[in-house]
């Protein structure tokens, strides 16, 4: 009986990546992957060979018997297109026939883009509910988010560049301006966390085009910034940038991403003073 690997594999940088995990994929008799142009790409990388096939959101149940037959007596490793198997994507089929048929699954943990976004997005971490990707369709989104009003924990979501306005809109609507970050491209070259409150973050977008992968983390229902992030210590911190030179609406901006406060909030305080 061979063993069902759930391999992590980078979210972009090609260096996240753990030693345990290329030894397991340089050992396994068969790759799982679920996009198997960026696989290769990885794969040239670290200089693995083992043998790859597709398994991918429309590989259906006979793509998963043949997994599963090798499985009878060699060791399988299973990757999405980025990050930990299971998240979002088809593996989760592939991992629960597994452990109906009694194949062990083990995990080597890697990278994860819910994960990166919410440690770094300045909002609550003890306690958080991720909810993948919201409905395509436009009322089921609604619904999806008016389910989501009262919910105290921090909200974690996937949304496609396409729909983001749209997503940012109906958020406005239903949640009120609530404080948001916005993690655009993780690891990659054109990284971005944007913390504002929703308004502000779709006036951003409106202004401009987005593109790339976005994880959007948002602050519960009644829920209150750090009492180290206050008002007062996001405008003593514009006010020394302000001194070195920057604008009242560059220091506003700064000190935005560094405390999570809204800009605008910051740039009113700074004109009040």
């Amino acid at each position: 009986m061979g063993t069902l690997y759930v391999v992590g594999t980078p979210i972009g940088n090609l260096e996240d990546i753990t030693l345990r995990a290329i030894r397991i994929l340089r050992e396994v008799g068969l790759i799982a992957a679920e996009d198997t142009r960026r696989a290769h790409t990885l794969l040239k990388r670290y200089e693995i060979k083992t043998p790859l096939v597709s398994y991918f959101e429309h590989s259906g149940p006979q793509k998963r018997r043949q997994i599963l037959d090798v499985l009878k007596d060699q060791d399988v490793a299973l990757i999405s297109e980025a990050g930990m198997p299971g998240i979002s994507d088809p593996g989760y089929d592939l991992i629960r026939e597994s452990l109906q048929e009694d194949i062990p699954v083990v995990p080597i943990p890697g990278p994860s883009a819910l994960i990166s976004a919410l440690v770094v997005s300045g909002l609550p971490t003890d306690s958080f509910v991720y909810v993948g990707f919201l409905p395509r369709k436009a009322g089921e989104r609604q619904k999806t988010l008016q389910s989501l009003k009262d919910e105290e924990r921090t909200i974690v979501l996937y949304e496609t560049p396409h729909r983001l306005r749209a997503c940012l809109q109906d958020m406005l609507d239903i949640l009120g301006d609530r404080p948001l970050a916005i993690a655009r491209e993780l690891t990659k070259i054109h990284e971005e966390v944007l913390r504002r409150n929703i308004s502000e973050l779709l006036i951003h977008f409106q202004e401009i085009q987005p593109r790339g992968e976005f994880t959007l983390v948002v602050q519960g229902a009644g829920k209150t910034q750090p009492h180290h992030y206050d008002l007062e210590t996001a405008l003593a911190l514009a006010q020394e940038m302000m001194a070195e030179g920057l604008s009242a609406r560059e220091a506003a901006a700064e000190g935005a991403k560094r405390t999570g406060l809204a800009r605008r909030a910051i740039y009113d305080g700074l004109h009040s003073h």
